[in-house]
């Protein structure tokens, strides 16, 4: 295409002196960079639940708009029932044929997409992410981004080692109250942040399940070596398949399903990248279904950015799957009051009252009541919930910074902190024991060894 080739003479990188062979560039990635004018081909990676629920209804909002000229033109899955029904559903919403890879390494031999939307099993997003860049390819990336820190430093030195647009999906990110709320900690105006309280809690005997489906798989009919990646091998399994947010080491669970969400507004509100220290408690009290990961948790968390505690605080995540009520919870405490983005509002509910600091001739400290945004939009639990607000904008603001170049809402570092997060608390479920990370290895580290599953 005419349009591509100028705009390798005109692209910005050229521009700015870089070599493009530094940046691990191949030819073929190279000559696939994109023109103002171009359809960006998109390929859908995993046909999944979230894919489908979510994602596509978010793509769907924004690809016609003629400032972005988004399309879907592919789709691969290893199991052969979800790559078809991905092929007949997308054909039905975009009106067109949708070709069907088997793996990823058909569908990026193919050299037909420029961008990607991975939503694939928890454990497999960063290796599927390196995969897409080191193919020139942009990608939205689901969370939780790593489960393991060996993938999760591989799949930033990747990812940084090109210029590829790489949005994780913390879609609070791209919230217009959750930007209220970082802007309003990150001005001073709530001061130090002393404690955070998250919570997560869903009563569902089916989250997570998926029985008429393991019922319907055979292994004939995917590639369960290719799903295995990494991890270690074991004998076919249809529940670690389509389950497999309940099992170890294929995932974390609650930690990487949804802490992985509250921990990364943590970071992005007060600036310090990961947790001190860990640790977690918790078991498996009312599903005994075969499951090896946890349906009821807390994790304690130390923050700090140095080894003076009166700029540190304490996060406490806790979950349950056994009675909630959809409805997760995070707030925000200083001395001056709180901020609650259950109810969107900042308000002075226990902050430092007169009658309380002129004993100590201290000045009271009292937030003001004020409201962070639009009270109707927040998170939801379910991961049903069609093009809501924080995914659909999250979803365009990936698609906008493919055309500008710019860095998205969550950039790969996002990603690779709440991964540590995660990590460090997944270390302390498994040995029972506080984590703490290593800066120098960029290890999670358990009495003085480094985790691994």
């Amino acid at each position: 295409m005419s349009s591509r080739r100028e705009f390798i003479k005109k692209t910005t990188i050229a521009g700015t002196g870089i070599y493009l062979g530094a940046l691990g560039f191949s030819a073929k990635s190279y000559g696939r960079i994109l023109g103002a004018n171009d359809r960006v081909r998109v390929g859908v990676v995993g046909y999944s639940d979230r894919f489908r629920s979510s994602l596509l209804p978010s793509f769907l909002n924004h690809y016609k708009n003629k400032d972005l000229n988004f399309d879907i033109v592919a789709v691969s899955d290893i199991w052969k029932v979800r790559r078809e029904e991905g092929q007949e559903n997308l054909k039905k919403k975009l009106g067109h044929d949708i070709k069907g890879f088997r793996n990823n390494e058909e569908l990026y031999n193919a050299k037909e997409v420029d961008a990607v939307i991975i939503s694939t099993a928890d454990f497999q997003h960063a290796l599927h992410a390196i995969e897409a860049v080191q193919a020139g390819c942009d990608a939205y990336v689901e969370k939780p981004f790593a489960e393991t820190m060996e993938d999760n430093r591989a799949a930033l030195k990747a990812i940084k080692a090109t210029d590829r647009i790489v949005q994780i999906g913390s879609q609070r990110r791209s919230g217009a109250n959750y930007q209220a709320g970082a802007g309003f900690v990150q001005s001073g105006k709530f001061g130090d942040i002393t404690m955070v309280e998250l919570t997560w809690n869903v009563n569902q005997p089916g989250r997570w399940r998926r029985p008429k489906l393991v019922e319907k798989i055979r292994e004939e009919d995917t590639d369960w070596k290719r799903f295995l990646m990494n991890r270690p091998f074991e004998a076919w399994n249809p529940r670690i398949y389509l389950e497999y947010r309940l099992f170890w080491p294929y995932s974390s669970g609650m930690p990487g399903q949804w802490m992985a969400h509250q921990i990364d507004t943590v970071h992005w509100f007060s600036g310090i990248t990961h947790p001190r220290s860990v640790v977690a408690n918790g078991g498996i009290y009312q599903w005994k279904d075969g499951r090896r990961n946890w349906d009821t948790m807390t994790a304690v968390f130390d923050y700090g950015p140095n080894e003076d505690l009166s700029k540190g605080f304490q996060v406490t995540f806790s979950s349950r799957m056994h009675n909630g009520d959809e409805n997760p919870a995070e707030i925000y405490f200083s001395n001056g009051g709180e901020m609650n983005l259950i109810t969107n509002t900042i308000s002075p509910k226990g902050g430092l009252r007169k009658e309380f600091a002129s004993a100590m001739n201290m000045e009271a400290n009292l937030l003001p009541k004020m409201s962070l945004a639009d009270k109707s939009l927040r998170a939801v639990a379910s991961a049903n919930t069609g093009a809501d607000n924080l995914t659909s904008n999250h979803m365009r603001n990936w698609m906008e910074c493919i055309r500008t170049r710019r860095q998205p809402n969550a950039p790969v570092e996002a990603g690779y902190y709440h991964s540590i997060a995660n990590i460090m608390t997944t270390a302390a479920a498994q040995t029972g024991y506080k984590s703490t990370f290593d800066e120098k290895t960029q290890e999670v580290m358990v009495n003085g060894r480094v985790f691994k599953f």
